[in-house]
């Protein structure tokens, strides 16, 4: 991140989980990974406990534990997507609910559509081909994406186009950071693209390190620069009840019982009152990660 007016490198700011949650304003677009790839779970818990209202989530590709939990708290007002689930523990039910009750809405998508759309951004193109996408029914839902012919071709060579897309807030949870900003996010390279192509982002990290993760050979590959990190909080075991890369393996358990929980209204503000809203609640929550 650079200065406008100095040129100078300023570091990303070190802040606590709810000043975190806090920085991301109500109304905003925020891109959230899948729930294999480093989802910020703690974050949307924080952004539950202070109330967060109108989020237009973005699934980079696809949505999970997250999306639905803030879907079921009533923070979100959209959801741009190619799915929701809960893999191996079946639908989000919270999405599927308000989905009925036309309380959120659903924008379609498709995972290298929503790829695509970031890496225009990234690259500062206005918009990207894509051919995957013609002819499926996504299209007629899609009045922002473009099919127009090959100007390369002698015609009859029909390709889309798809606007680039830049989350106002992009949220992504890691193993490591350090002062500089530098986040590891391993063989998880698809959040460097979500990353460039954002306007801010915004990372939870299980420790900070010392020292610079640039500076080692052995992790500089999987390392997204602290250029283009605006915040940083520390939230041990922030992606529970999913897992970490190596860290640490999803609660399978946790996530089936959430799952059957969230299957009514009353079952889900259960769940919310002893999983994200109880005073020190964070604390059974990292024993039933280990």
């Amino acid at each position: 991140m650079t200065s406008a007016t100095s040129g100078l490198t300023v570091r990303p700011m070190e802040m606590s989980l709810e000043q975190l949650a806090a920085s991301i304003p109500d109304g905003a677009m925020l891109a959230l990974p899948p729930d294999n790839s480093l989802s910020p779970c703690e974050l949307a818990r924080a952004l539950i406990r202070r109330g967060a209202r109108g989020l237009q989530l973005l699934g980079v590709p696809v949505s999970g534990f997250a999306t639905d939990l803030l879907i079921g708290a009533g923070c979100v007002v959209s959801v741009q997507t190619s799915a929701v689930t809960l893999g191996e523990a079946g639908t989000a039910p919270r999405f599927v609910d308000a989905v009925k009750r036309g309380t959120v809405k659903v924008i379609d998508a498709t995972c290298p559509a929503i790829h695509t759309m970031l890496q225009a951004a990234e690259k500062g193109v206005p918009f990207m081909p894509l051919r995957g996408v013609l002819g499926s029914y996504v299209l007629a839902h899609r009045p922002d994406w473009k099919v127009i012919d090959n100007p390369f071709s002698d015609g009859g060579d029909p390709i889309l186009l798809l606007p680039a897309l830049s989350p106002d807030v992009a949220a992504f949870h890691a193993i490591m950071g350090d002062a500089e900003g530098n986040v590891f996010v391993g063989r998880r390279r698809e959040l460097a693209t979500l990353a460039h192509a954002s306007r801010r982002v915004v990372v939870t990290v299980e420790r900070l390190i010392e020292g610079n993760l640039l500076a080692d050979e052995r992790l500089a590959a999987g390392v997204i620069s602290g250029m283009y990190v605006d915040a940083m909080a520390v939230a041990v075991h922030g992606a529970w009840p999913l897992g970490l890369l190596d860290e640490y393996a999803a609660d399978a358990a946790h996530v089936a019982e959430y799952a059957s929980a969230a299957r009514t209204d009353a079952g889900f503000r259960e769940y919310l009152d002893r999983h994200v809203l109880a005073p020190r609640a964070q604390a059974p929550r990292a024993q039933a990660a280990e």
